[in-house]
């Protein structure tokens, strides 16, 4: 999923662990990646105009993203795909060079999600026409809770399995009430107390490339289909399950500062919005008091 997987585990259950979690991450990569041309994803991108029988794991995570496109208004779209590789994001990120050439790109916004047929009876799946998926950070965080899931399961606690920075907990660390967790900023970092739920971070710090002069990030608008000009630097939210915390950091990031607190405020989550210029403001039940600078 182009990130580093780490984990917090009891010692004496560690290696089993390990074990539950890399097997989950390899099946779900296998099955979802879009970087791999052998991919379930990948086959069913193929096929876009035809019904395609799909396995449980691409139908429960494709239904998801989109009762998340839904329920965002498409501000979250899992159909940018074709958008994407016209910027440049073709490859995996490690692959991609940092300056591209020069290429002129029509604005193509998204919306392409409202006309994917489901057919839960059989799993059949259709794709309208050019039309083609890319779960983004949405299957990262589902990935996060299915792992948690088994380890839960398997009665490993306590846990935490973080993936590139969007993780999830099972439990209280020893010893301790809470798990303290690094939030960043874009001048300073924070700790906050975590006693359960799941925490992602949504921004532009890290994939960014050109072509050739124009700079380009990975997060993008479907109201234009090109990267979104936002007057933040990232937005940290944290929510029950990471699934949601993925969506609505992502959401808030393309909405900007005064528009997304509002959207976290209407569903009640706990977001730090970090501008940037490096001033930043909190959505309740975010704990102000509790932030220490690092």
């Amino acid at each position: 999923m182009g990130t580093t997987i780490s984990l917090l585990l009891p010692q004496q259950r560690a290696q089993e662990g390990i074990e539950v979690v890399r097997s989950l991450f390899e099946e779900w990569e296998q099955t979802l990646s879009r970087f791999r041309p052998d991919s379930e994803l990948s086959r069913l991108n193929e096929r876009a105009g035809k019904t395609t029988a799909v396995s449980e794991l691409l139908y429960s995570v494709l239904a998801t993203a989109l009762t998340a496109a839904d329920a965002t208004r498409g501000v979250y779209d899992p159909t940018l795909l074709s958008q994407l590789v016209r910027l440049g994001y073709d490859r995996t990120f490690d692959a991609l060079p940092a300056v591209a050439a020069e290429r002129m790109v029509p604005a193509r916004p998204g919306g392409g999600w409202r006309g994917i047929h489901m057919e839960p009876k059989y799993r059949g799946v259709t794709l309208p026409a050019g039309v083609t998926l890319d779960f983004g950070g949405i299957a990262k965080g589902m990935a996060v809770d299915a792992a948690l899931e088994q380890l839960r399961q398997r009665g490993i606690s306590p846990a935490l399995v973080n993936a590139g920075g969007d993780l999830a907990v099972l439990g209280q660390p020893p010893g301790a009430a809470n798990w303290p967790l690094s939030v960043p900023g874009r001048e300073q970092s924070w700790t906050i107390p975590l006693r359960s739920g799941a925490v992602a971070t949504s921004g532009i710090a890290r994939r960014h490339w050109r072509q050739g002069k124009t700079l380009r990030h990975h997060l993008l608008d479907p109201r234009t289909g090109l990267p979104v000009e936002s007057d933040l630097w990232s937005v940290t939210v944290v929510t029950d399950r990471c699934e949601q915390a993925e969506v609505a950091a992502k959401v808030a990031f393309i909405l900007g500062s005064q528009q997304g607190a509002d959207f976290l405020r209407q569903y009640n989550i706990a977001g730090l919005l970090v501008r940037a210029d490096g001033t930043w403001q909190a959505v309740e039940p975010w704990p102000v008091a509790l932030m220490e600078e690092i």
